[in-house]
């Protein structure tokens, strides 16, 4: 079982890697495409603020993650068959360059696996989970209507300055509201593998020191009995330092090897972006994360990020948003948690025909 758990908190890192170059186009597309960067200048820049969050955030997000499931319900095959699930549809979508939610995948092949090894029994905060489910349409709504607000109010503004000079100081400010939506995002996503290794590690706690044996340090998950909703729950309160610090390396090394693809569907496919609206777009997706963070919701900064664009698409005119490619992005986001989840399930089964 030691072997199991060691290749789950591998194969959790591989899927940290991969959610940093298939979500690096969150954090580094509209700087891309307005030409503030160079495509290699701006994944480092996203890179070196997706590990500056390791040093500001606290541990909301990866308990949250850590309570899709119920670690005394479940065992290590229900992990590993939902990260399996979740690397593949990652991998699939970052094929074809749809700009799918990392964040989702893994929750949905969690919860997916989960249901196959013990029902409902399986799965452990359900509230967390129904407020996830609705939060895919609920954050990149918060992210449009506070992008599109900054934008008016910027235009208002800026409506007698030079457009030359605005222009550029727009370009140096993008480089503030990206590195911000990059700190956003290695908090938010970095988090959620923390979480599933939490998960994992307190599986195996669970099953093999049973009877008051000491745990390691290394292996040792702080948590704390807190009151919500008029009953005591375990929450983390901290977690070994090399889980911190290899999962934010993970995120941070992915984000440096880039996701062309989708950086150009987000850049310049969902409509062209300024400098202006560059800021207005990363400053409303950067104050959605760090309000959603707050709140301990673990939402998609792909869908953040692309409500945001479209909230600055649509201060010139509805027009100027290709809403043929919006929906069938929103599809893909629609469809993600029970692809998922209906792929972990089949992975679990398969796995157990074997062990």
């Amino acid at each position: 079982m030691f072997t199991l758990l060691i290749v789950i908190i591998a194969l959790a890192l591989v899927f940290d890697y991969i959610n940093g170059f298939h979500d690096a186009a969150n954090s580094i597309a509209t700087i891309v495409s307005t030409k503030v960067l160079t495509p290699f200048q701006a994944v480092l820049w996203a890179a070196f603020f997706n590990i500056i969050a390791a040093l500001i955030f606290d541990l909301h997000v990866a308990d949250a993650v850590k309570s899709i499931v119920n670690e005394k319900a479940i065992d290590l095959w229900v992990i590993l068959a939902g990260l399996v699930a979740a690397i593949f549809w990652n991998l699939f979508t970052w094929w074809f360059g749809i700009p799918s939610s990392s964040s989702h995948t893994l929750m949905g092949g969690l919860a997916g696996a989960a249901i196959a090894k013990a029902g409902l029994a399986g799965l452990g905060n359900v509230a967390k989970i129904y407020t996830t489910i609705g939060f895919i349409f609920v954050a990149p709504l918060i992210g449009m209507i506070v992008a599109y607000i900054i934008t008016i109010i910027i235009i208002h503004i800026c409506k007698k300055s030079n457009p030359y000079k605005a222009d550029l100081w727009f370009k140096k400010l993008q480089l503030v509201s990206s590195a911000a939506f990059s700190v956003g995002h290695g908090a938010n996503d970095a988090q959620k593998v923390m979480g599933l290794i939490a998960a994992a590690i307190l599986v195996y706690v669970n099953a093999t020191y049973t009877h008051g044996e000491q745990v390691p340090d290394w292996l040792f998950i702080k948590m704390e009995k807190v009151m919500k909703n008029g009953k005591m729950v375990e929450k983390i309160q901290d977690i070994p330092l090399w889980i911190k610090g290899s999962c934010y390396a993970a995120i941070g090394i992915g984000t440096m090897s880039g996701g062309w693809k989708i950086v150009k569907t987000m850049g310049t496919k969902i409509t062209k972006v300024t400098p202006l609206e560059g800021v207005a777009a990363e400053t409303a997706g950067a104050l959605t994360l760090y309000l959603t963070h707050a709140l301990g919701i673990p939402v998609s900064t792909t869908h953040t990020i692309t409500g945001s664009i479209i909230g600055v698409g649509a201060t010139k005119r509805l027009s100027a948003v290709r809403w043929g490619i919006t929906v069938s992005l929103m599809w893909a986001w629609v469809v993600t948690i029970p692809i998922s989840a209906a792929m972990a399930a089949g992975a679990y089964y398969l796995i157990k025909l074997f062990v």
